[in-house]
């Protein structure tokens, strides 16, 4: 358990209980992977850190359409579940759209930012291959999309480059996710 507060089994029961979209399910196992790479690259608690991932979205179905509501409902769900309240507080860091947000400065905030939001990019890139396959994805081609702002517009290109804040070079950090995410290839179902 660590000092998240509950196990990945507990996050996932409490997550069946809020999340009913197969994509959104999809991304968090996304957002885990990614993060536990990049925990092991840092050094950090990669158990911790996918714990993070996947948990940030865990009210996204239910605040959707009010984007100031979301992470903070998700808080809310979060701490009477048991998770830290430092976990929960990283976890919230990741919208913007909150009222009274604060600019992220904490190296897990950097790093759920860029790790959630790379998802997109690599999921995006994955579904203009032939196969739309994850396996036909090389980290290189991520990294080139990142300049093509037309391509997967709604994906935040600043906040992937938060992993420079974390002393990993966008090109790293594109190997890294394509990586992650393919090592769950199946979950994912690409």
């Amino acid at each position: 358990m660590g000092d998240f507060g509950i196990t990945r089994d507990q996050l996932v029961e409490l997550m069946k209980r809020h999340i009913t979209s197969d994509h959104l399910w999809k991304h968090s196992l996304a957002s885990e992977a990614v993060m536990r790479k990049l925990a092991e690259r840092l050094g950090e608690d990669a158990e911790t850190w996918g714990l993070v991932g996947l948990a940030h979205d865990i009210d996204f179905d239910e605040t959707k359409d009010e984007p100031a509501k979301h992470a903070v409902i998700g808080a809310e769900i979060l701490r009477s579940g048991g998770v830290a309240e430092k976990y929960v507080n990283a976890i919230m860091s990741h919208n913007e759209a909150i009222p009274g947000w604060t600019p992220r400065s904490a190296a897990l905030e950097h790093a759920l930012a860029s790790s959630e939001t790379i998802t997109g990019l690599v999921v995006a890139t994955a579904l203009v291959m032939p196969d739309k396959k994850l396996a036909s994805v090389k980290s290189k081609s991520v990294k080139k999309r990142m300049g093509q702002t037309a391509f997967a517009r709604n994906v935040d290109r600043n906040a992937i480059l938060e992993c420079e804040k974390i002393s990993v070079p966008i090109e790293d950090f594109c190997a890294l996710a394509v990586e992650a995410m393919q090592g769950i290839s199946d979950q994912l179902g690409l």
